[in-house]
């Protein structure tokens, strides 16, 4: 027996015009120097349209690419619309990855079209001649492109100035491409991951709802996480489904300026990764005068935030919020948002893991020997997920390896709650394993970041005679700090058992970073390897 409901088909298009009608008002800030511009979510309706008439006189068809090369602005947002809505494929490109990494990714995507913001000119113009399916590149804001035979060049503006603010979107399945983003690649080259109008609608939705971002009327979100980072953790189609207006940083990310930028934007909620966090945190405890009062909830993910910085931004009045997720999870897998009516402190272990499993993300943890272990707060084992919204397989290329009969392999290690909190104790690749024992690097960090004179922590396993592997230690000291290893080491023997604690120590300038902020190990294994710092063993 069928149901007797209407078969609607999940489509972007119709976020852009519940957005664009019942929320016309709702604002985005774009970040400029010296201040913000402002547009309503009627002028990027309108825009988004205009930009559709012109990409498809410039020929862009159903199922053609359309590559970006911007920061988070309103023009970045009006091309989210325009192309996924017209049929086309966004394809936001990195523009923090080497340039060999861009090259690939845009000719393995077949990009038709490349819109870039004029700032970062010096940075794709050296790419251009190298990206062998472009043939136009439009540029956002006044700037000039020598182009290669074969590509012509248009101005954004010029390009929509007089066009119709209304578009006859078409009526595209559901499950046709509507986005696609690329792994960082840390290891081989990076993979694509499609996203289709129906995974994106309904994580969209998703973020709505009071147990993840609660996107709402009255909201005004920060969208620090780069739209070239799985779209933005999705948060400009859930603030237009939704109706929350969005702060956009544009290029103004270092410490000092972005907190110019919330002070005349006023988000009351926002997203990121924790370096982000722990400077702006650093910058206001440095400067009273910076004032970043009006956020009152920060969504934290891409790694582990260290328990020290929740607590320091709790006693500034602003909730930071963990979550989990993947590039091929479109991202969003858990938030750790805890139950109402906990005394304070009840929700200190729900808090500090990764979160609550959402609907329609289904997870299982798997062991060494492929047995399916409970969830039961002990097990540890590596994360599989399923769901609507996470990838099924990577475009144009096999990886049968991260597939397990329909599920997702994380690479991910730990465990599940009962009530289906997770709690990641480590990646499997980055797990240091001593003496047929593992140990979590992750933990070993979040508490060495928990020492008044740690700015940073990153541990790695190192090769050991006797035990096979152990952990190495790389500490960054806080600017007017000093501490000994022994210290240190005094400081985690009260945190976790001692045969856990690191013997190998080193002091470093700055713990390096992939792309999208996170800790590179591999980077940071290389150099060890390599033998460029000065280690220190305590007895």
């Amino acid at each position: 027996m069928l149901s007797t409901m209407q078969d609607v088909p999940l489509q972007i298009r119709r976020i852009l015009d519940h957005g664009s009608t019942f929320h016309a008002a709702a604002t985005v800030s774009t970040a400029v120097p010296g201040g913000l511009r402002v547009g309503t979510y009627a002028e990027v309706g309108a825009n988004a349209a205009r930009l559709a008439h012109a990409l498809r006189e410039l020929g862009v068809g159903a199922g053609d690419r359309v590559g970006t090369f911007m920061w988070n602005n309103q023009e970045h947002l009006e091309t989210y619309f325009a192309v996924p809505c017209m049929g086309a494929v966004l394809h936001p490109l990195n523009i923090r990855l080497h340039g060999d990494q861009v090259v690939f990714i845009a000719n393995h995507a077949a990009d038709d079209v490349v819109i870039v913001d004029n700032t970062l000119l010096p940075l794709f113009a050296p790419l251009l001649p190298r990206l062998t399916t472009v043939r136009h590149v439009i540029v956002n804001g006044p700037g000039e492109l020598a182009a290669p035979e074969g590509v012509t060049v248009h101005d954004y503006a010029t390009l929509l100035d007089g066009r119709p603010g209304a578009y006859p979107w078409p009526d595209v399945d559901e499950r046709q491409a509507a986005a696609m983003c690329y792994t960082s690649g840390t290891t081989g080259d990076p993979k694509g991951v499609v996203y289709s109008h129906r995974s994106i609608y309904l994580h969209a939705m998703a973020l709505g709802m009071t147990g993840t971002f609660a996107m709402e009327p009255g909201d005004k979100f920060l969208a620090i996480v780069p739209q070239f980072h799985v779209l933005a953790w999705c948060a400009p189609y859930g603030a237009m489904f939704g109706g929350a207006s969005l702060a956009m940083p544009d290029r103004f990310l270092a410490p000092e300026p972005l907190a110019a930028f919330i002070a005349a934007a006023r988000p009351n909620k926002g997203a990121g990764v924790p370096t982000v966090w722990q400077g702006l945190l650093q910058h206001v405890q440095a400067d009273p005068s910076a004032d970043i009062s009006s956020l009152r909830e920060c969504v934290v993910g891409g790694s582990a935030c260290p328990e020290s910085l929740m607590r320091a931004y709790d006693e500034i009045g602003i909730t930071l919020l963990h979550a989990w997720g993947m590039t091929e999870m479109s991202p969003l897998g858990t938030v750790a948002r805890t139950p109402a009516g906990l005394a304070p402190g009840q929700d200190t272990r729900r808090r500090l893991s990764q979160g609550r499993f959402i609907p329609t993300v289904e997870a299982r943890l798997v062991g060494p020997d492929g047995t399916v272990l409970p969830n039961d707060g002990e097990s540890v084992g590596e994360l599989q997920v399923r769901g609507p919204w996470v990838t099924g397989s990577y475009y144009g290329a096999d990886d049968p390896e991260k597939f397990d009969d329909g599920w997702l392999r994380t690479g991910d290690v730990g465990f599940i709650t009962p009530d289906g909190y997770l709690t990641l104790t480590d990646r499997a690749k980055d797990v240091i394993k001593s003496g047929g024992e593992w140990i979590s690097s992750v933990e070993l960090e979040n508490h060495l970041m928990g020492h008044p004179a740690v700015a940073e922590a990153a541990v790695v396993g190192v090769p050991d005679e006797k035990w096979g592997e152990r952990p190495l230690a790389t500490v960054v000291v806080r600017e007017g700090h000093q501490v000994a290893f022994a210290e240190l080491r005094d400081f985690l023997a009260e945190r976790v058992a001692r045969w856990q604690l690191p013997e190998r120590w080193t002091l470093i300038t700055e713990v390096p970073k992939t792309s999208v902020g996170k800790f590179s190990k591999a980077t940071l294994r290389r150099q060890v390897a390599a033998g460029e710092f000065e280690i220190t063993k305590l007895d």
